[in-house]
């Protein structure tokens, strides 16, 4: 491993590997909750997560409220959604694309609910894979077989929020479910040949370079296939912004940001794709850090350390 492009998986290059070409990703609002928001688990949500769940950046032109039938009303912002896209420059960049249900917890429904909606989504010959971003306390082997149901004809992948192995963390930014939850879920799902992604926090509050190792040698024990490393960035209108506000959190400066990120990918299985080595923050809601606004920073700023210290992914694990 001596060149930049080859010192990590990078998912690009997965991606042209199993479909042939590039292949990008279609965003998709698909109306649905999060337990950790409806009173189920909790009512405010992870600290640092917004009023759109983890899709901010997704535009919001869609109303999914004050009709008779919602479920048949979101069906159609879904489809509206995908076609819009298509109708968008965004899709001569491409030739290939994948379903990307984004926001909140996108199996939080029943198994009739989720199929109308993943449905919904998969109306273009050019789609062909089903990404789901989710919980692992809404994952059930009645979902996973839904989800297997779409395996002959799209690749499909699940992603997890994980965050941290410190379960005293998880209870600190209000994640509502456990490590052992999580390796329930993705057990689950890999037995099931349903490639599993899990979502890592850099930076979340009271962490050290301690315990994002002991997150990363857990997550090389389970059977996932790839990671989306991201920065913990502020955002208005949540706990962590509180936080801010009254000095109880302090961002990590991006140096520190880079430094964690080498380590990780040179602890991490080699087997792993990742995904992302960034969180990309909405601009009109960010807080802190401000350096989380210039992406080509920070992957410039991984990719020249790890060639600077001569590392790879998997070197140390």
């Amino acid at each position: 491993m001596n060149t930049s492009n080859t010192r990590y998986n990078h998912l690009n290059d997965y991606f042209k590997n199993k479909f042939g070409e590039r292949t990008l990703k279609i965003c998709i609002d698909g109306g649905f909750s999060c337990p950790n928001r409806d009173g189920t688990c909790g009512i405010s949500g992870c600290i640092f997560c917004g009023e759109q769940g983890s899709g901010e950046n997704i535009k919001k032109s869609y109303s999914f409220e004050n009709t008779i039938d919602i479920n048949s009303n979101i069906c159609k912002s879904i489809s509206k959604q995908v076609t819009d896209y298509f109708a968008s420059y965004k899709a001569t960049r491409a030739n290939k694309f994948i379903a990307y249900f984004q926001n909140f917890s996108n199996t939080y429904a029943d198994v009739k609910t989720l199929k109308s909606r993943y449905d919904a989504a998969l109306i273009d010959d050019r789609i062909v894979a089903l990404a789901v971003a989710t919980r692992p306390d809404c994952i059930t082997e009645e979902i996973i077989a839904l989800l297997k149901s779409y395996a002959n004809k799209y690749h499909v992948f699940v992603e997890l929020g994980f965050q941290t192995s410190n379960d005293e963390t998880g209870k600190l930014i209000n994640r509502g479910y456990s490590s052992e939850t999580f390796v329930k879920a993705v057990n689950l799902l890999a037995d099931k040949n349903i490639e599993v992604i899990a979502h890592v926090m850099v930076g979340l509050p009271g962490e050290t370079l301690k315990d994002v190792a002991n997150t990363i040698e857990f997550l090389n024990h389970t059977p996932i296939s790839g990671i989306k490393i991201h920065s913990t960035y502020v955002i208005k209108n949540t706990k962590l912004a509180q936080m801010l506000e009254n000095k109880e959190y302090t961002p990590l400066t991006l140096e520190e940001y880079i430094k964690t990120v080498i380590y990780i990918i040179a602890h991490l299985r080699k087997d792993i794709i990742i995904h992302r080595i960034s969180g990309d923050a909405p601009k009109d809601l960010l807080l802190a850090p401000s350096w989380n606004l210039h992406k080509k920073w920070i992957i410039n700023g991984i990719e020249k350390n790890l060639e600077k210290n001569d590392c790879w992914q998997g070197k140390f694990c």
